[in-house]
């Protein structure tokens, strides 16, 4: 019986991903934030054979990185902390239709059974200098409780962060500092990376500031379902770098010294690196990074809130439908986007912005990074018309 114990815990242990390599104490404990790999997704490997660096001399590249890699300490108020619990609580109570307003154990207990858990969260992590006026990019699980963050220069000058926005959807965050003439990195091209390729992690791993590894790209495009939410948007770059709690926010270059990725996550059956981190791929940090900065706040994902079946012969038969491709909307939700613009059921969505819509996927991809407040110009069918609606996206209910 023993042995089977031990054997079902190692089974356990061996599907853990540690999201997101980040130092996190509340109360004085260390606490490992982790969730369980359950669905990740197949990967196309690029067929590439690794690239040659001459002698393996990383000091330049090295220099450039941990010159714009900062140490992040982050910390939330009691405030915020009592606004939280709120919060989860009233989510709670929505999710048990049985509540009718009674308290939880977690309500009396906060939460771990001690009262620990609706305590001010503080934590430590890595960011990088994007510009160099102040501008740093994180991640959004590194400073997006807080409300107090502190930022600490490669020369050991500290200066308090304002926190412009994040997108909880990606786990990107903005911060920026008042200093000018900093060091800040240059992007690299993401999706010219290959595997194989030889690139360097930067950051603050166990607080051990200005630490750099190195190891070779081993996967694109990795979907590992541990960024909370349904319209979460993942593609990790892979590696064999070594990356630890701390290192989260910090820098993923390449043998120029160019950023690649932000690390991000490690797999892991302890809580440290055991062999595989994930960085998030540059190309998508820009562009999140920019509309972080350009709208002024953080990002909320939104969809259309319809619920869609392909067309095929066999549905196009059946509903004497005029076109071959599209999506046909079978059920709109109440409140949302979609309803309030007078868009039906019944209805064939078959472009958007332009865009042809073909099928399912293709608006799923159309609307991945469309937010609150993005109006779209949603091109349909109904009743073997064609007609064009402006439809305002909404916050979700």
């Amino acid at each position: 019986m023993k042995q089977f114990l031990n054997m079902l815990a190692a089974g356990v242990l061996g599907g853990i991903i540690s999201f997101g390599a980040f130092t996190y104490s509340q109360d004085d404990q260390e606490l490992a934030d982790v969730q369980i790999l359950n669905n990740a997704s197949q990967v196309s490997l690029l067929n590439s054979a690794p690239k040659v660096i001459g002698n393996m001399d990383f000091v330049d590249a090295s220099a450039k990185a941990t010159d714009a890699v900062v140490h992040i300490y982050a910390e939330e108020s009691d405030q915020l902390a009592m606004q939280r619990r709120k919060q989860e609580q009233e989510q709670r109570r929505n999710r048990d239709p049985f509540g009718n307003g009674w308290f939880s154990m977690e309500d009396f207990f906060g939460g771990n059974g001690f009262g620990n858990f609706y305590r001010p969260k503080n934590g430590t992590g890595s960011g990088v200098i994007i510009s160099d006026d102040g501008y740093i990019v994180t991640n959004n699980h590194v400073v997006g409780f807080a409300d107090y963050i502190l930022v600490t220069l490669a020369n050991g000058k500290k200066i308090e962060a304002t926190k412009i926005g994040t997108d909880p959807s990606t786990d990107l965050a903005v911060l920026k500092i008042d200093e000018n003439n900093l060091s800040e990195i240059q992007y690299g091209d993401s999706d010219k990376v290959q595997v194989g390729e030889w690139v360097l992690a930067v950051g603050n791993p166990f607080d051990l500031t200005s630490t750099v590894t190195a190891g070779i790209v081993s996967a694109k495009g990795r979907d590992l379902d541990i960024i909370k939410g349904g319209k979460a948007i993942e593609e990790f770059i892979q590696t064999d770098a070594a990356v630890n709690p701390g290192n989260s926010g910090g820098a993923l270059v390449d043998a120029q010294g160019k950023l690649v990725g932000i690390n991000t996550a490690i797999a892991t059956p302890t809580g440290v690196y055991a062999g595989y981190s994930f960085a998030i791929p540059t190309n998508l940090v820009k562009r999140i990074v920019s509309d972080i900065i350009e709208n002024g706040g953080s990002i909320e994902r939104t969809n259309l809130g319809i619920y869609t079946y392909d067309i095929d012969r066999s549905l196009k038969d059946k509903l004497n439908l005029s076109v071959d491709k599209g999506v046909f909307i079978d059920e709109v939700e109440k409140r949302s986007a979609a309803q309030y613009a007078g868009i039906l059921p019944g209805d064939v969505i078959t472009s958007i912005d332009g865009k042809q819509i073909n099928d399912g996927d293709d608006l799923v991809e159309m609307m991945k990074f469309k937010k609150v407040g993005d109006v779209l110009n949603v091109e349909l069918v109904r009743n073997k018309r064609k007609k064009t609606i402006a439809v305002k996206l909404r916050k979700g209910i």
